[in-house]
């Protein structure tokens, strides 16, 4: 070729590669932010503010989809080694050149929340606020569909496993779009349960066997094997949880005769807790006590976390009993504030007591003890909510059954009678310094029974009487 129609050629591929830029910049984009674009205030806003000015001129040269699909492919080699800081920017990137990727929206969402841990496998539970956020975003801009409602959701209930109405608001919503699978509308009558709707339960339960009987008949006429097994679950769970709603007293509370009868969550029973912390060494404490209840399963949960916690921006207190205000942020920041403390697990009950030694020593940018705190939260809270159904059918749903003279709570998680408990702990004490590099630290409830709290084979599980049958 010569060179004049070589030079002309690729003067004609310029132009058409402005022309489209063009068209693209100040046309399709403005359309692509109506129809596609995550709902944020403004348009300038989002892509100046997520993009450098390279990819920006990618996003208007309509790369964006292309890009996206390479970093995300990018992101499962950082998925492969256990880089998962990594993923994070990618995740952001991805979510901005492309908000209509759903699976990138889901996978960041439960990465956020779940994949972060310390070296004994606890989440970072600083980064279920992002999650939450994420899911927000996400569910905002694809909301013709049910699965990131689903998934934001399941946070709630699975994950943070508190302020169940949280959970029941985002299943609503996952159950109102047409292409939910059937597998997952169940997941609202148990959120609904565990949100001390019963009766919402059974009738989400009716309506999911009424849509299967519906489908089944649109499409074979019949039932398939694992349609039959989904209505026979849910016509099971519409039995036990009738026989509960009865022997609970549930029903006559709503009439206003619970007083007046016999029923499985009275007389109270005394659960006799009492607890001690002690620092064994720098960031390893051990938190032991007592919880007269003779049934193996009981998980009491215990929370370290900083006396006071205010979100990224410094300006909104967002710690609360035995939890922090989870969906305080109103923008996806995947850097949440790295000065925070807050650890949870659990102490498993097994003949009357619960023993847990948590060192958080291996893992400073997850529990940094900030110098600027001077005193520390060691929280136990019990929610019969979550409890197993065994333990329900004595406490009832909202604890009904269950008492403690000491620390019975009906402030903490209103409507709800629960146990709560708060010890302090000071930075020095936490980190063993200053008088106490020589002094081992321990606060304990006034009640505590050193005694009751170690007389018991750990390797022996003691057998007794139900619930019911137990004294105070």
């Amino acid at each position: 070729m010569r060179v004049g129609k070589r030079s002309g050629l690729i003067g004609w591929i310029c132009g058409l590669f402005v022309a489209q830029f063009l068209i693209h910049g100040f046309f399709i984009s403005d359309q692509w932010v109506k129809n596609f674009a995550p709902a944020v205030k403004n348009h300038k806003g989002v892509i100046t503010g997520g993009l450098s000015p390279d990819q920006l001129m990618l996003e208007l040269f309509g790369f964006r989809e292309f890009l996206a699909g390479i970093l995300w492919v990018r992101a499962d080699s950082f998925f492969d080694q256990g880089n998962y800081d990594a993923v994070l920017p990618i995740i952001r990137l991805c979510t901005i050149l492309d908000p209509k990727d759903i699976d990138v929206y889901a996978t960041g969402m439960w990465h956020i929340a779940y994949n972060f841990t310390d070296d004994d496998q606890r989440s970072d539970r600083r980064y279920i606020a992002p999650a939450l956020a994420l899911g927000q975003e996400g569910a905002n801009a694809n909301p013709e569909t049910y699965e990131l409602y689903f998934e934001t959701g399941w946070i709630w209930y699975h994950k943070i496993d508190d302020d169940y109405d949280h959970a029941v608001k985002w299943f609503e919503e996952a159950n109102s779009k047409d292409d939910i699978q059937p597998a997952r509308r169940n997941l609202l009558a148990h959120a609904y349960e565990r949100n001390d709707q019963p009766d919402k339960e059974l009738e989400t339960l009716y309506k999911n066997i009424g849509i299967s009987e519906t489908d089944a008949k649109k499409t074979t006429g019949s039932m398939s094997y694992g349609d039959k097994a989904t209505v026979d679950t849910d016509n099971d769970n519409i039995d036990n949880t009738i026989i509960r709603m009865t022997q609970r007293g549930w029903f006559a509370e709503k009439d206003g005769t619970y007083a007046q009868g016999d029923y499985d969550t009275k007389p109270p029973f005394d659960v006799g807790f009492s607890a001690r912390v002690t620092v064994e060494s720098e960031k390893v404490v051990r938190i032991e006590g007592t919880w007269n209840v003779l049934p193996v399963g009981t998980r009491i949960r215990l929370v370290l976390r900083d006396a006071t916690i205010y979100d990224p921006s410094g300006k909104e207190r967002i710690d609360q009993p035995a939890q922090m205000k989870w969906d305080y942020a109103s923008g996806v920041n995947l850097d949440p504030s790295k000065e925070v403390t807050f650890m949870q697990d659990q102490g498993f009950v097994k003949n009357r007591r619960f023993d847990k030694r948590i060192d958080m020593s291996k893992d400073p940018t997850m529990y940094p003890f900030d110098a600027n705190q001077k005193v520390y939260y060691v929280e136990f809270f019990y929610d019969p909510r979550s409890a197993p159904s065994h333990i329900q059918d004595k406490f009832g749903w909202n604890g009904e059954g269950m008492t403690d003279k000491n620390y019975l709570n009906t402030d903490v998680r209103p409507g709800q009678r629960c146990l709560y408990c708060k010890l302090e702990l000071t930075r020095d004490q936490i980190l063993r310094r200053h008088e106490w590099q020589d002094q081992i630290p321990v606060v304990q409830t006034p009640n505590f029974n050193d005694k009751a709290a170690s007389g018991a084979d750990d390797r022996v599980i003691t057998l007794g009487g139900t619930l019911r049958g137990q004294t105070k």
